[in-house]
């Protein structure tokens, strides 16, 4: 009986530990998003599905803070019709110079890669720099990007296959663990001596076209 109940005690936990907050099937346009883009480019939201296509440089952020533990899902693919590239994302982001609002007026981001240096936040390069690296950071608000040699990777397995449907999984604990999922593989995990604990999420993209489908945000980690 108590084995039982410790079972049922276990299964209760592991259902609670990802409450659905946020979903986007994307047939109700851009309003839940705010784009940040480069001349040549255009973002769209229609017919079940977010497409970026870009030349010189985007960012798409979901416009609700998240605070940790949070987990992020959804579905994407790097057209073989544009530069198959740059698969990329940012979570838990903020800006130490006004941490309450991504968005507030005077920001510099202008989809501009360099103009994102100075966040706070985790990021993944998945298939950079024309699809021969996979790089995750934690962008520390100073400028500075580092980089830990086993967090930059360019075996053929961890970048972009053309046209193939990756099912993303992000996470942010708020015991400091980070993970980056890509079709059930683990293929960041890192826990953060000092954890982001809030800010925002966005897509990342460079010179390509993203289709990106089934977003939702989850309160917990798996």
């Amino acid at each position: 009986m108590k084995q039982w109940l410790a079972c049922l005690a276990l299964l209760s936990c592991c259902l609670r530990a990802e409450e659905p907050l946020h979903r986007d099937d994307f047939r109700q346009g851009l309003s839940a998003w705010v784009v940040e883009q480069q001349p040549g480019g255009n973002v769209v939201a229609a017919d079940g599905k977010l497409v970026i296509a870009d030349k010189g440089g985007c960012t798409v952020w979901f416009r609700e803070p998240l605070t940790a533990p949070v987990t992020i899902r959804y579905k994407a693919k790097v057209s073989s019709a544009a530069r198959v590239s740059d698969l990329n994302c940012f979570w838990l982001a903020s800006d130490p110079t006004r941490p309450a609002d991504l968005f507030g007026p005077g920001h510099a981001r202008t989809g501009k890669f360099a103009t994102y240096d100075a966040l706070r936040t985790y990021y993944v390069g998945y298939g950079g720099n024309t699809n021969s690296t996979t790089r995750f950071r934690r962008y520390d608000g100073s400028g500075a990007r580092p980089l830990l040699p086993e967090h930059d990777l360019s075996s053929a397995e961890f970048l972009l296959k053309p046209d193939h449907v990756y099912e993303i999984v992000l996470v942010a604990g708020a015991d400091g663990r980070v993970q980056f999922i890509r079709d059930g593989v683990v293929v960041f995990a890192w826990t953060d001596p000092q954890p982001l604990k809030r800010g925002w999420f966005g897509f990342r993209t460079v010179d390509s076209r993203i289709e990106i489908t089934d977003f939702s945000v989850h309160r917990g980690v798996p």
